[in-house]
């Protein structure tokens, strides 16, 4: 149970203020200023329920670095190929971030067009880059560190 905490109050930590370099470390592309889609201001409200606005929309910050995830660092995509694939952790091997909505379901069947990433406490404010596999399929998602520059816009 320690443990547990202690992971949830890095995740959070990480989340809500990583120091104040912060801003002169990363290199944001230009679509980070660009409006929240529909669909991520569903994710972000899927995962925060009624605390998203406390603690997403309302911090500029914080906001700036869930669309410049959603949009340049996360990248899904599938290897048939078993020569090419990668080990890594599956997705069934982490945790929900459910905190804030106690209701959060995994996913038990993959659909990439309703995935939300945001639902699980992946390695997304980690200095590397990280890898998981999506239970049963060949599809693997890809957590590029928000420090690498020349991330897609």
């Amino acid at each position: 149970m320690k443990k547990i905490l202690l992971l949830l109050t890095i995740f959070i930590l990480a989340f809500n203020g990583y120091g104040q370099n912060h801003k002169s470390t990363i290199q944001f592309p230009e679509n980070v200023d660009k409006p929240l889609t529909k669909k991520e201001k569903i994710m972000i409200k899927e995962v925060y329920q009624s605390k998203a606005k406390e603690i997403v929309f309302s911090k500029q910050d914080y906001l700036k670095d869930i669309k410049h995830l959603l949009r340049n660092r996360i990248t899904i995509y599938i290897d048939n190929n078993v020569k090419t694939q990668k080990k890594c952790k599956l997705l069934s091997e982490v945790p929900l971030l459910n905190t804030y909505n106690k209701n959060l379901k995994r996913d038990t069947k993959f659909d990439i067009s309703n995935f939300n990433p945001l639902k699980y406490q992946l390695d997304f404010f980690a200095r590397g880059t990280y890898l998981y596999r999506i239970d049963g399929t060949n599809y693997f998602i890809q957590i590029t560190s928000q420090y690498r520059k020349n991330l897609k816009n």
